[in-house]
């Protein structure tokens, strides 16, 4: 039925079984035991990129974290529009939920695949999927301090004495193996938690955070009495690789935030005005000129050049004769700009009343 996942997780084993067995032996616990953890290694390697792009999307929500928990408390009591409204923001900042889960959903038919796979190895097949009878044979024969990788603690004695081995020797064999994969489990999900923005803890958050710390890692420890020594070892070396990666990948976050404000600080430096040296200011336009008043007072009093038109006089009084422009009929100079009458003297400067 998941044939599709037996095949080519056999397919992986068999390879890197190929290339140890060739160095320490066909039937050495060694070359399988590191044809597992390698099997682990090459399933991790390839899912590396989506797990940076989990890391990145977990940051990113971290950050818009406060407008989350508005959102749920403005629709607390809709949980659809609060759904809607949630999955709108996440595409505003490119968040998908999905995307951050995608890595952890991938390991669970890798998991199923190598547990079928390994419980299969049992004395007398001919073939287990990509393995022929030679392969089989190889796998039960290797022996790991008097125990076989395709036993387990609460193995029937039937299935124990058909592997002749003792209960003791599997227990000996698989609770280090078990309390170092629930151990490296904790710390795996201790780093992840301590990476965590406390503002964007919620009451959801809290709850998954102690099931990581703590069921997690007790779920292993109790899970190896069931798991084979092989599974135990699938375990223990893809715990390893998670609790390297996370440092890695966090480490290489860090830098390039770092130097992105670097960056803008060094930008706003350069910009900055030196010390001492005063601050630019933008150039202002040049207002309009404004004609002067005495410019006015001298168009308006102007004579026009159209001849004056005179009206008979019935008096026999001779008019007197015009006053020349510019004079104020006194001999004097008229100044432009003031009223006839008023104009200032030259030498005392008083007006005229």
């Amino acid at each position: 039925m998941l044939d599709f996942i037996y095949y080519p997780v056999s397919f992986i084993m068999w390879c890197w079984h190929w290339v140890f067995g060739h160095v320490f032996g066909e039937s050495s616990a060694i070359a399988w035991a590191l044809s597992i953890i390698f099997l682990v290694f090459t399933l991790r390697a390839i899912m590396f990129k989506p797990m940076v792009k989990q890391v990145r999307s977990m940051r990113k929500m971290q950050e818009f974290a406060p407008e989350i928990k508005k959102l749920q408390k403005k629709y607390a009591n809709d949980k659809q529009k609060q759904a809607q409204e949630m999955q709108k923001l996440q595409s505003e900042h490119g968040v998908s939920p999905l995307g951050g889960c995608l890595p952890m959903l991938l390991q669970i038919p890798v998991f199923i695949g190598l547990f079928h796979v390994l419980r299969e190895f049992k004395p007398g097949k001919t073939e287990n999927y990509f393995f022929d009878e030679r392969g089989v044979t190889s796998y039960v024969d290797a022996n790991l301090f008097g125990a076989r990788l395709s036993n387990w603690i609460t193995q029937p004695q039937q299935a124990l004495a058909e592997f002749g081995v003792q209960r003791s020797s599997v227990i000996l064999v698989a609770i280090p193996l078990m309390l170092l994969a629930s151990a490296l489990t904790h710390l795996t999900a201790r780093h992840s938690v301590a990476r965590q923005n406390p503002a964007a803890a919620t009451a959801q958050t809290g709850l998954m955070n102690k099931l990581t710390l703590y069921v997690f890692p007790l779920g292993v420890l109790l899970g190896g009495f069931f798991f084979p020594i092989g599974l135990i070892m699938y375990w223990l070396s893809n715990n390893g690789w998670t609790l390297w990666q996370q440092r890695f990948v966090y480490k290489r976050i860090d830098a390039e935030e770092a130097a992105k404000k670097t960056a803008v600080i060094e930008k706003r430096a350069a910009n900055a005005p030196r010390p001492g040296a005063k601050p630019t200011q933008p150039k202002k336009r040049p207002a309009p000129v404004k004609p002067a008043d005495d410019d006015v007072a001298t168009e308006q009093s102007a004579p026009s050049s159209e001849p004056a038109t005179t009206t008979p006089s019935t008096s026999t009084t001779a008019t007197p004769p015009a006053k020349a422009p510019g004079s104020n009929g006194t001999g004097g100079t008229e100044i432009p700009g003031l009223i006839a009458g008023r104009s200032r003297s030259k030498k005392s400067g008083r007006k005229n009343r």
